[in-house]
């Protein structure tokens, strides 16, 4: 019941996110076309479920970065379909925000909600 508590706190905490980071992206004035939208919103959900549903037996602040940069990958990748000027800023921020998301997720999940998956 601890394991599906967990889940669920991160994999709501990655929806949340997954619309903050969409704000983010629609704020820059550029229009996001409606695919690209939703793979913001499930990537950072993904993050979320994989938070919840990780075994790793790290800290949550090392847990939350890890996981926060391996599952933000493939959108940091997608941002190579932008103008050459942009890629490296893209993917760089992209990865970054997902790193900032993953230690939020796991922050809200492990220390406010106490759902703990981690050693000391």
């Amino acid at each position: 019941m601890k394991k599906t508590k967990r889940i669920i706190i991160a994999t709501l905490a990655g929806i949340l996110f997954g619309f903050v980071c969409l704000g983010f992206a629609v704020s820059g004035g550029a229009e996001i076309p409606v695919p690209i939208m939703l793979q913001i919103i499930f990537s950072r959900t993904l993050i979320g479920f994989a938070i919840g549903i990780s075994s790793l037996k790290f800290h949550w602040t090392y847990h939350g970065l890890l996981l926060g940069f391996i599952f933000s990958l493939p959108l940091a990748f997608s941002g190579f379909m932008a103008s050459e000027g942009e890629l490296v800023w893209i993917f760089g921020a992209t990865v970054i925000m997902g790193m900032i998301y993953g230690l939020l997720i796991e922050l809200i999940t492990s220390v406010l909600f106490k759902s703990k998956n981690w050693i000391v």
